[in-house]
């Protein structure tokens, strides 16, 4: 009886650990888009300005927010196609999009903001860089 109780155990142990080592190794990788970006925006009234985007992936779909000197907001919506980012940002300010294209850990293009009715329409060019990922050991 003993035999049969350890070697139930000894199966429990081994599927116990299969099973996690199966889950890390199923465990989605973030897409190209995810991570934070530390960018900079060019041609706005102000100047040039930084902001930093902080980024979540999920297949085409992009969520996350962005936080300036200006404030901070979550993004409206975003979405990442074909090594293109396209990002929309709502605010009681104005609605910004920012398009730009994904290379090797950079990404760069243009912006406009639209000041709703009898406001101006703003654009320019921002790039940023992806921060290097943090090891989790």
């Amino acid at each position: 009886m003993k035999r049969v109780l350890r070697a139930i155990g000894l199966c429990l142990v081994v599927l116990s650990v299969a099973s996690v080592l199966a889950a890390k190794g199923n465990k989605a990788k973030p897409g190209p888009a995810a991570g934070t970006w530390t960018c900079t925006s060019h041609g706005g009234p102000n100047g040039d300005m930084s902001f930093t985007l902080y980024l979540e992936q999920n297949g085409e779909t992009v969520t996350g927010s962005v936080s300036s000197p200006i404030g901070s907001t979550e993004l409206t919506t975003a979405s990442f196609k074909k090594k293109m980012l396209e990002i929309h940002i709502d605010t009681p300010q104005g609605n910004y999009v920012l398009t730009g294209k994904l290379n090797k850990g950079q990404v760069s293009g243009s912006w406009s903001v639209d000041s709703g009715a009898g406001g101006e329409k703003t654009s320019g060019t921002w790039e940023g860089k992806k921060s290097a990922e943090k090891s989790s050991s």
